[in-house]
């Protein structure tokens, strides 16, 4: 075998890794790395959780308000095909389940809170709790399913 065909197996080889791991990876909600807990959460008051928390204070600075049960903070960008279909789900998922809000970011316009946040890339949606804290992400297109999960866990988090 030539040294070309070999390293022409090895590139596709790589390249189907990358797509299957982005395929099973993208759209799935999970816990930020060192997020806070919602029992470390509960521990404070509701506003002094919003005070402290960079989401909550975006959201604040937006002229949106926190959903009494969840927030779906969706981080967006104009050139992104995936944000159209993200902001279609959350919108429904908002629109469906009672006391949760659909909050869009243009991660462009705010981009010192999109660093803060660690955004990565878009779409990113972050899913907060009444009191605004992160309980989890999840970057790229969630289904309607992930995100309907995602609520299910908010205040059931240990």
């Amino acid at each position: 075998m030539s040294t070309g065909v070999v390293v022409l197996a090895l590139a596709v080889s790589l390249a189907l890794g990358v797509g299957l791991w982005r395929a099973a990876t993208d759209g799935r909600f999970r816990k930020r790395h060192g997020a806070t807990s919602a029992t470390a959460a509960s521990t404070t008051t509701a506003s002094a959780a919003a005070a402290t928390s960079p989401a909550a204070e975006l959201v604040d600075q937006l002229g949106a308000s926190l959903g009494e049960r969840a927030t779906l903070l969706q981080f967006s960008s104009a050139f992104c095909a995936p944000c159209r279909a993200t902001r279609t789900v959350l919108t429904d998922v908002s629109g469906l389940v009672e006391g949760v809000t659909h909050v869009e970011v243009d991660a462009e316009e705010h981009l010192a809170a999109t660093r803060a946040l660690g955004i990565l890339r878009t779409p990113t949606t972050l899913v907060l709790d009444a009191s605004g804290m992160e309980v989890t992400r999840a970057g790229g297109a969630p289904t309607r399913d992930q995100v309907l999960a995602a609520i299910a866990r908010v205040g059931t988090q240990a």
